[in-house]
């Protein structure tokens, strides 16, 4: 079963990620029975799917997270994928979905996740990271938990941290 790392702890994870094809309809795919991350466009296109509670969405790098406003309340997890670890626009996802939209769920982050990255992913609003499967083996993730406690006060703002770090500290005068 693959591995993920949700709020500093390496678990098992039980979700699997659909993904279309090309030519696929996405109101015509079928979502089996499980636990299923989704494209945004299927769950836009199958709005039955909501009522399931065993399927939550995921978002490309090209996908606007204002789409998923309205439901929001309802989505205990909302992925976001990373195709490759030089495209960024993830993080900027990550952040608007907890700055701006507010989103208290699960904020996952899949796909080409380095573990060079999982801090600042963090520090963007992710709580689980789930690097693609068999990149990294349970004892590279296990220390990877570890590392994500290297740097307990970063300088600058961050939406795990709201004020830079000369704001979050008080001097003797």
């Amino acid at each position: 079963m693959p591995k993920l790392i949700k709020n500093g702890q390496l678990i098992d994870d039980a979700w699997q990620t659909l993904r279309l094809a090309e030519g696929d309809d996405p109101a015509g795919v079928n979502v089996p029975a499980g636990q299923w991350l989704v494209p945004l466009a299927v769950w836009q296109a199958q709005p039955a799917l909501a009522a399931r509670g065993d399927v939550a969405v995921w978002l490309a790098g090209d996908d606007e997270p204002a789409a998923l406003t309205a439901g929001l309340a309802t989505l205990a997890l909302i992925a976001v994928n990373f195709p490759a670890f030089t495209d960024g626009r993830g993080y900027s996802i990550g952040a608007l979905l907890r700055s701006r939209h507010g989103y208290r769920g699960e904020l996952r982050a899949i796909g080409d996740v380095l573990r060079d990255q999982f801090d600042y992913l963090t520090r963007c609003g992710f709580d689980a990271l789930a690097p693609a499967e068999g990149k990294y083996t349970d004892a590279q993730l296990e220390e990877a938990t570890r590392q994500l406690q290297d740097f307990s006060e970063p300088y600058q703002a961050s939406v795990k941290h709201a004020d830079p770090l000369f704001r979050r500290q008080r001097r003797a005068a």
